[in-house]
């Protein structure tokens, strides 16, 4: 049960997240008349950007003895691969400024770069989850998509099972001795509001 919860957390870290959501929104709201071929390329951008490179920094500080535990188990260690997520999140947001995309699809990765970098105040005291912070993100993104009437599909399955995600996410990192209650709910409080909020700005 440990090693299927872990490969499950793996697969719902928080440097997926921002690329499971683009596939969120290129295939459920008004993106989804645009070319697959296009909506693949946003989608591959992000991966590279939001995952691909934060991974790469994190094994290299690894390698380079920055940090002892790619895992980034211990608080004290995660400062630098969150600056980097952050830097991360907020350049995918600014390429699609440039990229001419509606103009909540960059507020979504700027929402999120905010919740990281409360992430980072926060873990100065206090050892937030940013799985939860993750999850919480996406659900506030499909939110925004729901009451903006940007999808074209019927979102309320859709919001149920990302829900149903979010809680099993938090619930798995509870389960892995990772997080306490408390630090679950407030990294999914950070995600979600620092998403919305600024999503609605728009």
């Amino acid at each position: 049960m440990q090693k299927f919860s872990q490969i499950l957390s793996g697969l719902f870290s928080p440097l997926l997240i921002p690329t499971y959501g683009m596939i969120l929104v290129s295939f459920l709201t008004v993106l989804s008349f645009l070319s697959l071929d296009l909506r693949l390329v946003a989608i591959g951008i992000t991966f590279v950007v939001t995952c691909l490179i934060p991974i790469s920094a994190i094994g290299a500080l690894y390698r380079t003895g920055v940090i002892k535990d790619k895992r980034l188990r211990e608080r004290r260690e995660r400062m630098i691969p969150y600056l980097i997520a952050i830097l991360c999140y907020a350049g995918c947001g600014y390429f699609f400024i440039k990229a001419n995309a509606p103009m909540w699809i960059p507020l979504f990765f700027f929402g999120a770069s905010l919740s990281v970098f409360v992430t980072v105040i926060v873990n100065n005291w206090w050892k937030i989850s940013a799985h939860s912070t993750a999850v919480g993100g996406l659900v506030a993104l499909m939110f925004k998509i729901t009451v903006s009437h940007y999808a074209m599909c019927d979102m309320n399955v859709w919001i149920s099972s990302i829900v149903i995600l979010a809680g099993l996410v938090m619930t798995l990192r509870i389960y892995l001795g990772c997080h306490t209650l408390w630090q679950t709910l407030a990294g999914f409080a950070n995600g979600f509001l620092c998403v919305y909020m600024i999503s609605m700005l728009y």
